[in-house]
């Protein structure tokens, strides 16, 4: 079984486009013979985050951490005693592509890390602030970008090192870190791009929108 794991935190506004997309990518994979679970993790919620997840048919976990970290964690540990063989992670202000599943697994590896992309750069409006992103960004094969996002790892390979550290920050990159001491075989991709959101109030602090502040005060 592949599981989606998205971690949410007060998402209701974006919660439903994401969703929308990782069920096309789930309907792809089905076609192709897999079975697919699709997992929001709720982690404190307090908005209409559950009735979203709700309306759209998919399993929900709530915890009560606070900490991204701790929800990915929570939320893999419950697929896999499901019985999923394949984590796929996203994060609830992002959508994937409808072959986003398919291609994952199209590489046969431990573990897949794939890249991001942004549609819309509102409230950024500096056009230097957008060139300097994408000076630094290298959206090709072979890349070492680590998305939450954007994120694919067998459930054997989580296993292993022991799965999401319970970080506040940087989970994602700790994870395919302790994969990679362990030697895992690791594919880097911009096969199947992730769109995510360019908004300034970051869900976690020191993920992408304070990533892209910081760039703003270089450009200033």
């Amino acid at each position: 079984m592949i599981a989606v794991v998205i971690p949410a935190h007060n998402e209701a506004r974006r919660l439903g486009r994401c969703l929308k997309a990782v069920k096309v990518a789930a309907a792809q994979a089905e076609q192709a013979g897999y079975q697919v679970s699709i997992l929001v993790v709720l982690d404190r919620c307090s908005d209409g985050s559950a009735a979203v997840a709700r309306r759209h048919g998919v399993q929900t976990l709530d915890v009560h951490a606070g900490n991204v970290g701790m929800a990915r964690r929570a939320g893999a540990a419950k697929v896999i005693e499901q019985g999923a063989s394949w984590l796929a992670c996203t994060d609830a202000d992002s959508q994937v592509p409808p072959h986003w599943l398919l291609s994952q697994l199209a590489f046969g590896a431990d573990v897949v890390c794939g890249t991001v992309h942004v549609e819309c750069w509102q409230p950024w409006q500096k056009a230097a602030l957008r060139r300097l992103y994408l000076s630094r960004y290298e959206a090709r094969e072979g890349h070492r970008h680590i998305h939450g996002a954007n994120l694919g790892v067998s459930a054997q390979a989580y296993l292993q090192i022991g799965g999401f550290q319970p970080l506040p920050a940087h989970e994602d990159v700790q994870l395919v870190r302790d994969l990679e001491a362990q030697g895992a075989q690791i594919s880097w991709t911009a096969r199947h791009s992730v769109a995510t959101s360019s908004r300034r109030d970051s869900r976690a602090r020191e993920g992408f929108g304070d990533y892209l502040a910081s760039l703003e005060v270089t450009v200033s």
